[in-house]
C-alpha cells in the first residue's frame, strides 16, 4: 500500500462504511469503519481499516463491564467463604464452651 511506503499521506477521517463499500472493499470486513488515504507522491487513493473512536469507546466500556462483573464475582466468593469460615470457628467456640 502506498502509505506504507511515502512520507506524506492525506488521510480523510475514519468513518462507517457504507453498505456499497461493505460488498465492494475488503478493507471494510474487520472493523466497519474505513479511512480514505490519498498518497501524495504516487497520486493514489487507498483506503485502510480503522477504528473509530465510537468503536474505541464501545471496546473499552466493555472490557470495564467485563472486570467489574469478575471482580463481583470474586468479592462474592470471598464473601461465601468468609461466612463458612466464621460458622466454623463458631461451632468450634460453641463445642469448647460446652466441655467446660
Amino acid at each position: 500500500p502506498c502509505w506504507r511506503l511515502e512520507d506524506f499521506v492525506v488521510a480523510q477521517e475514519c468513518t462507517r462504511c457504507s453498505s456499497f463499500q461493505a460488498k465492494r472493499t475488503p478493507e471494510c470486513g474487520p472493523t466497519g469503519f474505513i479511512e480514505k488515504i490519498n498518497c501524495v507522491t504516487s497520486k493514489r487513493e487507498e483506503y485502510k481499516s480503522c477504528r473509530s473512536a465510537v468503536l474505541e469507546a464501545q471496546v473499552f466500556w466493555r472490557f470495564v463491564g467485563s472486570m467489574a462483573a469478575v471482580a463481583a464475582v470474586f468479592a462474592a466468593l470471598v464473601v461465601c467463604r468468609q461466612r463458612v469460615l466464621d460458622r466454623k470457628a463458631l461451632e468450634k467456640v460453641r463445642k469448647q464452651i460446652e466441655s467446660i
